[in-house]
């Protein structure tokens, strides 16, 4: 019998606190991820979707080495992060890649897109520099762009073809993980469907490993083969696309499920409105953060932190 071949990237228990400071009060921690056991798989794709100010994108970074964890370990291929030497940090980085949220703001304005999706094969010296412009038309023609855009400026292309000549960047090294943070949500809808469309057939096409942060549930259940479900910075739900957002058993989820458009009459599901705002990350509720906001919640919620059990952090589930 053949084993299961090893997550390529395992984070076991990460916690992070950033320090926040009052113009007339003491410092407070700020708590914006709270013990997150995650694994991803080599070529699987895991959304982690949640309520803005969730943790989301701190939990990408921290996962990327780009933000160390105040508690907990990030293994990337076996080896931690927060341990590897310069020699190993250099040879992750190029297997590490990100494609951020805003596809403007992520680009130099001052410099080709050529020359920007050259920096990564040119810094990790993968192709000789009589090849590089050979390499940048490649993988300008992966993305769905002609050869001669590289020679022009970011601000002489629409938001689309910015998102993609940022995915093509992320490209350059041949990463074999890449996060995609809210990748199309400053996008019009039409244009979203093509950079999604990209996106699966890149992944399908180079075996890559996809974190795939978003809100919208709709993409996840499209692109996504696991789902994380994220509340103040703790795991709600976890589990296969098609068991958690077919079937939710945490009380958020459902929550979020039944806030999302459908134009399937089966997905549709009665509205659940939850009370007020999320608690501020420097002060959370005792035991399930939810509990505050939670049309279920009983008493025992306040003074247990529920486990994740079967994929589930619930009192009542459990």
């Amino acid at each position: 019998m053949t084993a299961a071949p090893s997550p390529l990237l395992v984070a076991e228990g990460v916690t992070r606190r950033f320090g926040a400071r009052g113009l007339f009060t003491r410092a407070r921690p700020v708590q914006a991820v709270t013990d997150v056991w995650l694994s991803l798989g080599r070529g699987e794709t895991v959304g982690l979707v949640g309520e803005s100010g969730s943790g989301k994108s701190t939990l990408g970074r921290m996962l990327l080495g780009l933000l160390p964890p105040s508690e907990g370990q990030v293994w990337f291929d076996g080896v931690d992060l927060a341990r590897a030497t310069p020699a190993e940090r250099r040879a992750l980085r190029r297997r590490m890649q990100i494609v951020f949220q805003d596809p403007h703001s992520s680009l130099d304005p001052r410099r080709t897109i050529g020359a920007q999706i050259a920096d990564g094969p040119t810094i990790h010296a993968l192709v000789p520099p009589a090849e590089r412009r050979a390499r940048v038309e490649g993988l300008l023609g992966q993305v769905g762009l002609a050869p001669s855009h590289a020679d022009r400026y970011p601000h002489e292309f629409s938001g689309g073809q910015r998102q993609r000549i940022g995915i093509a960047r992320a490209l350059a090294t041949n990463p074999e993980f890449l996060v995609a943070d809210e990748p199309v949500s400053a996008l019009d809808v039409s244009v979203q469907a093509q950079v999604l469309a990209l996106l699966a057939d890149l992944r399908s096409r180079f075996g890559l490993a996809l974190l795939f942060i978003s809100h919208d549930l709709a993409v996840v259940r499209s692109l996504c083969d696991r789902v994380v479900v994220l509340y103040l910075g703790r795991v709600m739900e976890s589990g296969p696309v098609a068991q958690v957002l077919e079937a939710p058993r945490h009380p958020y989820t459902q929550a979020l499920l039944s806030a999302a458009p459908s134009l399937e009459a089966s997905r549709r599901r009665t509205r659940i409105l939850l009370q007020g705002d999320p608690p501020s990350p420097s002060a959370p509720p005792s035991g399930c953060v939810f509990r505050t906001r939670c049309p279920v919640a009983m008493p025992a919620c306040a003074e247990t932190v529920p486990a994740l059990v079967d994929g589930v952090a619930c009192l009542r589930v459990g």
